[in-house]
């Protein structure tokens, strides 16, 4: 597998949040949670380097991050974001990368709607 550069982890941050934000499920959560997209922008460029390159720049919160916004998000929008995250990875990186960082976002978003909705009725 060729190493995932941060060029090309900007490049599928942006383009998949563009689509995020064009989305008409999930545009309208994004927009009302995020105030400043260029900062977005960065610290998810972060995340996923840290991710899938073990850099630790990333020193935020996901959990944190979402339970913020818990009367705005449902468990459906989870399926939703892996699907927009699975056409841009594979339209952004090469089939062995998208396949990995698909891999890899699933893991997180089981994580994130357990955390979020276990207990709540939804999983």
């Amino acid at each position: 597998m060729t190493l995932l550069s941060e060029q090309k982890l900007r490049e599928l941050v942006e383009k998949f949040y563009q689509r995020v934000r064009a989305d008409a499920a999930l545009g309208p959560v994004f927009e009302g949670a995020i105030e400043n997209w260029d900062h977005h922008l960065q610290l998810l460029t972060d995340f996923w380097h840290g991710v899938m390159l073990t850099s630790g720049r990333y020193k935020g919160n996901p959990m944190q991050a979402h339970y913020k916004h818990i009367a705005r998000i449902n468990p459906a929008m989870f399926g939703r974001w892996l699907g927009l995250w699975e056409q841009t990875a594979s339209e952004v990186l090469e089939p062995d990368q998208a396949e990995l960082i698909v891999s890899k976002a699933k893991r997180i978003a089981v994580s994130l709607q357990l955390g979020l909705f276990h207990g709540r009725g939804a999983a």
